[in-house]
């Protein structure tokens, strides 16, 4: 064995020692976690104070255990010999050893005395004489490498690429054939990514990057990172993510687990209305008209379309007479309940008392007035009692609230989408094109909102508002609804208390219960506090009103100016990071210049920050995208990619009845490994899904295959790109879809066409399946 060899095993066994120590807290650890939840879960009773505490013990427990499982997986992966003597062993929680509170066998990756292992390079050591990279496996250390950053022990291959620290443990990890499910970067993070993920800002940061420079990555490691960091704060608000899809959800879902979190939101923009899981499907104008501001207004117009005046006096029996509702009554009262400037349904209250005040007046005269002289008759009180009667008359109630109707914001976008004479009524100026693009059949209807498109959320959130269906004001009525439903309950126990006779209780069978031995106003109230057992998260998706402590949305550039007015919504403090590129903007609604959307929240106070790294795409693929980028904005620098693998896209031209078949094979070569998908225009999805459904006959595992909307933010080993001129031609943003499908694939990529390729693929070589 080499001396060498030696070396290698003598580190591997020292660091497996730590290891070996690291693993035996953990476990000593999760048993006594696992202790102290059943203790709680075993006892009951107690006042409402006490079960509020054993709550909050139960999540706290609960919370440590699944962090405790998720951090299982390469606990122990980096460690720092500082020139002074001192060690630092980094890993994805702390961990102190309990034989010695002072030790701490583990730093936690988000630790400010962890920030070197990410930062230090041979030219900006930070203290750092070495840094030691371990890879692990089922609690066994598999491999160990140095980097020596004193620039006298550095050797050219510790140097590497400029400020890229941890080199040989990124390209093996860029190398790694995907899973399906995004991985965490904590132990190849970068110098330009940790300046994100540990920024102090507290406002609005923009991240812009090109494809594969770790946009997503940094979002999710920053989101850890501020709740280790402002967990007193973000524990009770909560962060919330959007992504673009679910299958991205899916894809970034197991990442904040092993980094130590478990209570973020992640969401699309389809289900942040809550009840509402939007998966319609728009066609691109509908889409684009959904997200246009000019909604707000036509909106704003279809419910003052609702308070409405009758076309003719309506007659309503009340005590032997007949009294009309008329255009002047309903005018007045809408006058007043309009003053208040409160949303539609907060506001009813007042027409409904200013209209039953008038309608009583005029009662009053009909009974009181004299035959001889028309002076009034009746008192003030008298027209009061007659208000009183005809406010629990529920035929007036219902005929005067048909002009004043209460609003659900579901229910009236489907009736407007339904109503061609309601739309063009609310929207002046309109093209017939615009309008048409809204109408659509509503009678399929679900209750869980899936007939909705997710550019119909930012609408059903806009109606919110102005409705006041959700909103501060509706929960305080809400609240106050349920004080008295609680005091009339209390009330009714009472009497039924009161009303028993005690000779009868005596005589009563012990067994026999009464209605109050079964409830109380406490038990009533109950329903307040079992929220208490959700999690934040779980509390903030059922909560339209909800403020988030941190806002981070991943492929930004797609959100619509109305999507932006939701997102807003949901955080007051606009403390928000916001990823994306905008030259990846498909979305014809979508953004293309940050200041544009975010200066009417934050005017100016927003900064921008920018990865230059390509980490994903190899360069052989990477020299096509370019080419591409500069066609939609000369001006735009492409991001520089980190590695070449020597694998050249090829291109394969066939006839258009063989491009599915050609396509679908090309993903099932038996040289391949990792995960393939094949990219298709909107127009071939079908046909092309349909053929590879076919091909799993034999192997039971179709290739997936998705439009270019469908793939965003997702990263695969290899791409078969169906037809890219279809892909530029089906929108008037097709150039930046292409760039987005040429730039999804992390090692090869194959281009499958019957038609001329764009002319920046032209060159492409030929190849065959």
């Amino acid at each position: 064995m080499s001396s060498t060899e030696t070396d290698v095993d003598t580190r591997i066994t020292e660091e497996q020692e730590h290891l070996d120590q690291v693993y035996a807290r953990l476990d000593r650890m999760r048993s006594n976690t696992q202790r102290r939840l059943s203790s709680t879960l075993r006892e009951s009773g107690g006042t409402p104070q006490a079960r509020s505490e054993r709550e909050s013990y139960e999540r706290m427990y609960t919370d440590d255990l699944a962090k405790f499982d998720a951090a299982e997986h390469n606990l122990y992966f980096g460690r720092l010999d500082l020139d002074d003597g001192e060690t630092r062993r980094i890993g994805r929680i702390g961990v102190l050893d309990d034989d010695a509170a002072d030790t701490t066998l583990l730093l936690d990756w988000r630790a400010p005395l962890s920030r070197p292992f990410y930062l230090a390079t041979p030219a900006a050591p930070e203290d750092v004489d070495r840094r030691r990279h371990i890879r692990t496996r089922n609690r066994r250390v598999r491999a160990v490498n140095d980097e020596f950053l004193t620039l006298g022990e550095a050797s050219a291959d510790d140097v590497g690429h400029g400020d890229v620290v941890n080199e040989n443990a990124l390209v093996a990890a860029l190398n790694a054939a995907r899973t399906g499910e995004m991985t965490d970067i904590v132990e190849t993070i970068q110098r330009e990514q940790d300046l994100i993920i540990r920024s102090t800002h507290r406002g609005v940061t923009v991240i812009q990057g090109g494809p594969g420079t770790g946009k997503t990555a940094v979002a999710l490691h920053r989101a850890a990172y501020l709740l280790y960091t402002h967990r007193d704060i973000l524990s009770r608000s909560g962060i919330l993510i959007i992504g673009p899809n679910d299958d991205f959800l899916t894809y970034i879902g197991q990442v904040l687990p092993s980094l130590g979190e478990s209570g973020v939101l992640l969401s699309t923009v389809g289900d942040l209305f809550p009840g509402v899981h939007a998966t319609a499907r728009d066609d691109r104008q509908a889409a684009a008209i959904k997200g246009d501001l000019r909604m707000v207004d036509m909106l704003k117009r279809a419910v003052r379309a609702r308070e409405s005046l009758p076309a003719k006096p309506v007659p309503v029996d009340f005590d032997t007479y007949e009294v009309m509702i008329d255009s002047a009554l309903v005018k007045e009262a809408r006058a007043k309940a309009r003053s208040t400037r409160k949303a539609h349904n907060l506001a009813q209250p007042t027409f409904l008392r200013a209209a039953l005040d008038g309608l009583a007046r005029a009662h009053a005269g009909t009974i009181g007035s004299s035959l001889l002289d028309g002076s009034q008759l009746l008192s003030g009180a008298d027209i009061a009692d007659i208000r009183t009667e005809m406010s629990q008359d529920p035929e007036i109630r219902r005929a005067l609230l048909q002009f004043w109707p209460t609003l659900h914001p579901q229910e009236m976008l489907r009736d407007l989408y339904g109503d061609p004479a309601a739309v063009r009524k609310a929207s002046p100026g309109w093209s017939d094109a615009d309008r048409a693009a809204l109408q659509r059949d509503t009678t399929f209807r679900q209750d869980d909102g899936s007939d909705f498109s997710p550019a119909d959320v930012p609408l059903l959130d806009e109606l919110a508002e102005l409705i006041g269906f959700g909103t501060d004001d509706a929960e305080r009525a809400e609240r106050e609804r349920w004080r008295r439903q609680l005091a009339d309950a209390q009330d009714a126990l009472d009497i039924l208390t009161g009303s028993a006779p005690q000779d009868l209780e005596d005589e009563l069978d012990p067994e026999i219960l009464m209605a109050y031995d079964l409830i109380d106003a406490e038990q009533l109230a109950a329903r307040q506090t079992d929220t208490q057992r959700l999690t934040t998260a779980e509390r903030a998706h059922g909560d339209r009103n909800w403020a988030f402590g941190h806002v981070i949305v991943d492929e930004a550039q797609e959100l619509s100016t109305m999507a932006w007015r939701m997102v807003m919504r949901r955080i007051p403090n606009r403390w928000m990071t916001i990823i994306g590129d905008t030259a990846q903007t498909g979305d014809l609604a979508g953004t293309r210049e940050w200041g544009e959307v975010l200066s009417p929240y934050v005017a100016a106070r927003w900064q921008l920050r920018e990865l230059t790294v390509n980490y994903r795409t190899p360069a052989e693929i990477m020299t096509y995208a370019t080419r591409v980028l500069a066609a939609i904005d000369p001006q735009m620098t492409p991001p520089t990619s980190l590695r070449s693998n020597g694998v050249e896209p090829v291109a394969i031209r066939t006839e258009a009845a063989d491009r599915a078949p050609t396509a679908v094979a090309a993903t099932g070569r038996p040289d391949l490994t990792g995960l393939s998908v094949v990219i298709v225009p909107s127009e071939l999805h079908e046909q092309v899904r349909a053929v590879a459904d076919a091909a799993a006959d034999d192997s039971g595992h179709p290739p997936r295959v998705l439009t270019v909307a469908a793939c965003k933010g997702l990263e695969f080993d290899n791409v078969v790109l169906v037809e890219p001129s279809a892909v530029v031609a089906d929108s008037p943003l097709g150039l930046s879809d292409l760039y987005v499908a040429l730039t999804r694939a992390t090692q090869r990529l194959v281009v499958v066409h019957a038609d001329d390729l764009p002319a920046e693929l032209a060159d492409m070589p030929a190849g065959q399946v």
